[in-house]
Formats: structure tokens, sequence, C-alpha cells
């Protein structure tokens, strides 16, 4: 037998003896079941033959008798090529990984590697490594004699999430996908887009430097900069020349206007600009992007009406233009045949909150959000561009429960409304109610009037509901006890009136989701609902009361004149106006 593979099953207990008994055997992968127990790494170079050792993804804990405490090795030196140990719990490096010269694919992720890269991975392998997977230890050091790797044939270079800091090696000639993403890095070559071929991603570092031109001539097709402190403009051919997939460029500190000549072979997929100091306007020309998935501008400088023509894209699932200097109507009726095309439907993440926008809202426009319309199966699949060897997947800020979080996976389950903080105005349309799988909508701080609607009911699974610090009026509808999973209500600084519903959700809301409604009553406020008009007998004993007073005092003053007064004062105003000034008089 010379292969062997019973990886992704459900196997477990220990790694069977009879294993090391196979002597032909030349592939091993038992990666991605639940094995258990402590296990010698030196114990598998007795098999001769093995060039294939994937242990990775199990409940192991892998040592290396040779490699640890001593300076000899086995008898048999090990001729894998290509090694998989991640997740087994390694401490640091097998140290007969030295020995082996021929190394091609090595995996040791998700351990708890501390320290330095040993020199000899650059020195030994650099002729024939093509994979080496180090991301999520805990590194601090790399042993280089240069920042540029001199490999040969290397293709992939993951050293994200660990503890690494100073300057950011690249390899020549360029590898097709380096990651360093999570770590620590603070500068980078001058010239680093030179060492760029499909992929860069190194999000979440301290790198403060530019974006040169000679980035528009590596053909890049996923470049991830997010959360670091690069600044000046983006070069244009980013955007305009349409080769790249995946622009992630969130939180930083460019600049400029967005390039307005995007070419017609435009293949991205995600444009992510969010916390930036972009200027102008969006440009029209996205919509020659017809697989962008995902567009965030939230968090810039940026001007202009509601761009409606975005809806004309098809796979548009992310809108976010949060915190801009947006202004105007969203738009009215989207059934002209000029606009038939523009309804968003695969929209999902509608973000348009701290704007300018203003007017009423159509009902015809959020029936036209054809994916919030349907049921879905709750579970849902994360959103991700398939692209290159790595799928990406996207990485989202909204509020959610009154909280900004932050999603770095986003289901298609995930869905949000946020029209929160503007000046819309008019009654809210009813047709939201179509919207069943609706998670989160937030139109607080608007100009909304009348009442809410009661169709409101059947966005059965509505989690957040903020209608506060608007002008709405009418009793809470009766319906929005049908929202079993709204887990946050928020209805306060309204002109609602009535009885507070008890049933469902609502005996679990306290006083905040209601308080500024003076006319609301019933738990959780203090305010009872009990009281009832006065007797109209006792009201009417009352005014006649005030009359003959009045009457009284016209005798003294003169009969005929206080008669004809009297008779006056029983007939609306007059008579009113009378009381008052008697009863001034009388005290």
């Amino acid at each position: 037998m010379v292969y062997v593979d019973l990886s992704t099953n459900q196997l477990t207990g220990n790694i069977p003896k009879s294993f090391f008994q196979l002597k032909s055997l030349a592939y091993l992968d038992i990666g991605w079941n639940n094995f258990v127990g402590l296990v010698d790494l030196s114990s598998f170079w007795g098999l001769g033959n093995l060039v294939y050792l994937s242990l990775s993804n199990n409940n192991l804990s892998v040592m290396d008798m040779d490699g640890e405490g001593n300076n000899s090795v086995s008898t048999f030196l090990p001729r894998v090529t290509k090694l998989g140990l991640a997740r087994c719990n390694l401490m640091g490096f097998p140290g007969s990984l030295a020995h082996i010269h021929q190394m091609s694919s090595l995996d040791l992720s998700c351990n708890r590697i501390s320290g330095a890269v040993p020199k000899w991975i650059w020195v030994t392998w650099n002729s024939r490594l093509i994979y080496l997977n180090l991301s999520h230890n805990m590194l601090s050091i790399m042993q280089l004699t240069s920042y540029v790797l001199p490999f040969n044939r290397l293709q992939t270079l993951d050293l994200s999430s660990n503890q690494l800091q100073g300057q950011v090696p690249m390899p020549s000639p360029p590898a097709e996908f380096l990651y360093y993403s999570n770590n620590r890095f603070s500068s980078m070559l001058p010239n680093f887009t030179l060492y760029l071929d499909r992929e860069f991603r190194i999000s979440r570092n301290n790198i403060s430097a530019h974006i040169p031109n000679s980035v528009c001539d590596s053909g890049i097709s996923v470049l991830d900069l997010s959360f670091n402190n690069f600044s000046g403009r983006i070069p244009s051919c980013l955007i305009e020349d349409g080769y790249i997939s995946v622009l992630s460029l969130r939180d930083n500190q460019f600049e400029g206007v967005l390039p307005n000549n995007i070419k017609d072979q435009c293949q991205l997929h995600t444009l992510d600009l969010n916390n930036n100091k972009i200027e102008g306007n969006l440009p029209k020309t996205l919509t020659k992007c017809l697989q962008l998935e995902f567009l965030d501008l939230g968090n810039n400088r940026m001007v202009g009406t509601f761009p409606s023509w975005l809806g004309r894209l098809p796979v548009l699932r992310v809108l976010i233009l949060r915190s801009n200097q947006f202004y105007g109507p969203m738009g009215g009726d989207l059934h002209g045949d000029d606009k038939s095309r523009e309804y968003f439907s695969s929209l999902q993440i509608l973000d348009l909150a701290s704007n300018n926008f203003s007017g009423s809202l159509s009902r015809d426009w959020f029936e036209g959000l054809k994916s919030m319309m349907a049921e879905l199966n709750t579970t849902g699949h994360i959103i991700r561009a398939l692209i290159a060897s790595d799928e990406y997947q996207d990485t989202v800020a909204i509020i959610y429960k009154s909280i900004y979080r932050t999603f770095d996976k986003i289901l298609t389950t995930l869905t949000v409304i946020d029209l929160s903080n503007n000046s819309f105005g008019g009654t809210v349309p009813v047709s939201f109610g179509r919207l069943i799988s609706l998670l989160v909508l937030n139109m607080s701080g608007n100009a909304f009037t009348g009442a809410i609607p009661r169709e409101f009911g059947g966005m059965t699974l509505l989690e957040s509901l903020d209608l506060s610090q608007n002008q709405l009026s009418g009793d809470i509808p009766e319906a929005l006890t049908n929202l079993s999973f709204l887990g946050l209500l928020n209805l306060h600084n309204n002109q609602l009136v009535g009885r507070i519903p008890k049933s469902g959700q609502f005996s679990t809301f306290q006083n905040n989701s209601f308080e500024g409604n003076l006319g609301l009553c019933g738990p959780p406020l203090s305010k009872p609902c009990g009281g009832s008009p006065a007797p109209p007998s006792a009201v009417h004993a009352k005014k006649s009361s005030d009359v003959d007073v009045v009457m009284f005092l016209f005798i003294g003053l003169g009969f005929g004149v206080g008669f004809a007064a009297a008779i006056l004062m029983r007939c609306g105003r007059i008579g009113e106006w009378f009381v008052k000034s008697a009863r001034a008089l009388w005290t």
C-alpha cells in the first residue's frame, strides 16, 4: 500500500500503530478528524518512502524527539516534501525539519509557536519551497539577512496573525499569494509593489506608506491594505483598469476623488474605502462593474444625490454610504420604463445613516428589494468573493442592536436597513412589512409622521427595530407582538399614545424603549391607563355653579345688565370669558 487518505471524517482515538509498519507508504493524510494523543513526529521518519504527511486539524499533541534536546537525527533522514501539522499543539519548530533539504510545502499554522522564524527556512529551502504557512502562531522575529527573500519557486507565503514587526519581507521573484495581516509590521520596502503578483493582504498592521503608481504594473487581483496608516491618493488604475477583484483600503488616510473612467471589463467584486478622506461624487461608471457585490464608502467626505443608478448592478448585496454628505430624496416611483432595472434586487445591507437625505420614502422603492422579501434558510452562508486560491471574506461595520459592530463574516441572512440621522419625512411606507427576511431596521433621528404601520408585524425575523426621535403618532400596533425574535425596540421621543402592548417580546422591554411619548401608558411605564373622565353630571354641576356665582355678582351691579350677561354666558366663549373675569374680581 502506498496511498492512504482518511481525511475529513469523524475518526477518533489514537493513531493506529499499524501505520508505522507500512514501509511502502508514500502518502498519508489523516487530517480533519478527531484523533487524540501524544505523537512523536520522528516515529514517521522510519517510513522511508513517505513523501506526504498530514496530521492537521485533529486533537493531537505533536512533538519531535529527534529535534528536541539533542543534535542527532534518525538513521533514516525524512524524505517528506509536503508536511501538514496545522493545529497540532506545537510549541516550537520541529528540529528535524532543519535536516530536510527538499521541503516544498509546510503548514505549521494554528499552533503555539513563539519566538523567531529560524534562518534555515529561508536558506535551506529557498530553491524548493512552494507553500509556507506559519499563520496563527505567536512568532515575533524573523531571522533575515535581507528583506528581499530569495525564493525560486515560492507561490504562497502566509505569515498572518502573529506578532511580527519591523519591515515587511518580500519574496523575489514575486509569490502569487502574500498574507501578512494581523501583525505589527510598521514599514514597507519603498518599491514593494514590484514584488506583488495576484494577492497581497496586509490588513491590521501599523504601516505608514503610499501606494506607488508601479502597482499598476503588477496585475494584482486582491489588494487588502485595510486598518493601517496608508495615505496619499489612490492610484486611479486600481479602479479604472478593471483587472482587480478586491480593493479594500478601509480605515486608512487616503484622500482625493475617485476616478470616473472605469473600463468595460471591470472585474470588481469588492470596493471598500470606508473611513478615509475621499471627496467628490461617486463615479457613475461603476455601473460597468456588473460583478460588484460589496460597496462601502462610509465615513468619508463624499457628496451628491442618492445613486439610484447602482440599482442596475445585478448582484450588489452591500451598499454603505453612512456618514458622508449625500443629500436629497432616495428616488421616486421606479416603475417607469427608464427605471425598470433600478431595484437593488440582490441588496441585503443598505446603510445611509448620518447624511442629509430628505423627502418622503417611496413605497415602490422598497418593493424592489426582492432579496429581503425571500424566505431564507436561517443558517445562511458566508458572502465570499470567489477569487484565486483563497476566498476573500468582506468586513462590514453596522449599528446592530444599538452597538456599532464589525462583522468579519457576512452571512446572507444578515439583512439590514439603516436610514437613521437624516431628514426623511412623511409617513412610513407599509411596504416595509413585505421585507420578511429583514433583521435590523433603524429609522431613528428623522422627521417621520403618522402611525407605525401595522404591516410591520409581517417582518417576523426582525431582531432590532429603532423608530426613536421622530414624530410618529397613534398607538403601538398590536401586530408588533408577532415579532417573536425582537430583541431591541426603541420608540422613545415620538408622539405615540395609548396602552403599550403586553404580550410577546413586549414583556421584556424596559422604560427606555417608550420614554418621551407623553400619551403612552401602562407597564413598563409608571403612568397607569385606568383614569376615566369626570361624569357629565359633575361637569354640568360645576359649570352651573360658575354661572350662579357670576349671576349673583351682576345682580349687585344692576339686575338688567347682569341678567343679560348671564344669558350670554351660557353660550360659548363669551360665557367662559365672563366666568374668568368674575373670578378674578371676586378674589
